[in-house]
């Protein structure tokens, strides 16, 4: 992978190493090419969680360096090698490899220090109905995930207590499993959770909402399978597909599943019903 990255064939010397900004995909392709290894695609998300990730988070590469702020779920993600990292790189076998090895692990904390932070500067920021805050990766989603959040939970699950908050980059933002274990619900880690999960003690409602900007809105076949991962659930359940506006809820008319609600964010005071006997509120 790293090879890939600098653009080092089975001949070149690594002083003439570059730096280039590669997807996982052009990695693969690359690394066919130059040295007849194949990968199989579905291996593209074993690639980045346990090569590319690691090497992120050993400052060796940096994610996105063209665009800080590209949702995680972008097919435009891309990793490019630390401009000091490639310092080290092009010297290696050099008279001035060691040195400059020992140079930057020394500054290495202070420079994961100065990435981290900017990292969490293009973090968005989400304030809970209980006043607690917390963040989620830029991008995505997550702009809508912030205003179901903020918007619906403060007019339709007031007294609600957020249990489950998903995020792209690292599934769990919000998980009170020991809330979810009182009503029932023991959650399948394999199991695709709802974007967030809001329980009303009061009238034991266990609300289920899908932020339908990437994945579509609470379908038939969505319904059944949030109800068998819910299943144990001793709260009625309720399932709400949330929109950013209502030209994009259009798009889902069709599919949206009867007996559940819909949202849309540039109306963040009214709510659509879809048949049934009530206005917000779990089926048997």
């Amino acid at each position: 992978m790293l090879l890939a990255l600098v653009q080092l064939g089975p001949l070149d010397e690594w002083s003439g190493a570059s730096a280039q900004m590669l997807g996982t995909r052009a990695i693969m392709d690359w690394i066919r090419d130059k040295y007849g290894v194949e990968y199989a695609p579905n291996s593209r998300e074993t690639i980045r969680r346990f090569t590319l990730h690691h090497f992120a988070d050993a400052l060796l590469v940096q994610q996105n360096p063209d665009d800080p702020k590209r949702p995680v779920n972008s097919p435009k993600w891309c990793y490019q090698v630390h401009r000091r990292a490639m310092e080290v790189i092009k010297a290696y076998e050099g008279a001035d490899f060691e040195p400059l090895l020992d140079s930057y692990l020394a500054d290495l904390p202070g420079l994961r220090a100065q990435y981290g932070a900017a990292r969490e500067l293009n973090r968005i920021p989400i304030t809970l109905p209980d006043g607690s805050r917390i963040t989620l990766s830029p991008g995505g989603q997550n702009v809508l995930i912030k205003q179901i959040a903020e918007d619906f939970c403060g007019y339709f699950t007031p007294g609600g207590q957020v249990v489950y908050v998903g995020d792209a980059d690292k599934k769990w933002a919000v998980f009170e499993q020991d809330v979810l274990a009182r009503i029932g619900v023991a959650v399948d880690q394999h199991g695709k959770m709802p974007d967030l999960v809001v329980w009303l003690p009061e009238r034991n409602w266990l609300v289920l909402m899908e932020a339908a900007t990437s994945h579509g809105p609470v379908d038939g076949k969505r319904r059944g399978e949030l109800a068998r991962l819910f299943m144990g659930s001793t709260a009625g359940l309720v399932y709400v597909s949330c929109f950013p506006n209502r030209a994009v809820m259009r798009k889902y008319l069709s599919q949206i599943a009867w007996e559940t609600e819909v949202w849309c964010a540039d109306n963040p005071t009214h709510l659509i019903h879809f048949n049934g006997e009530r206005l917000l509120g779990p089926y048997a």
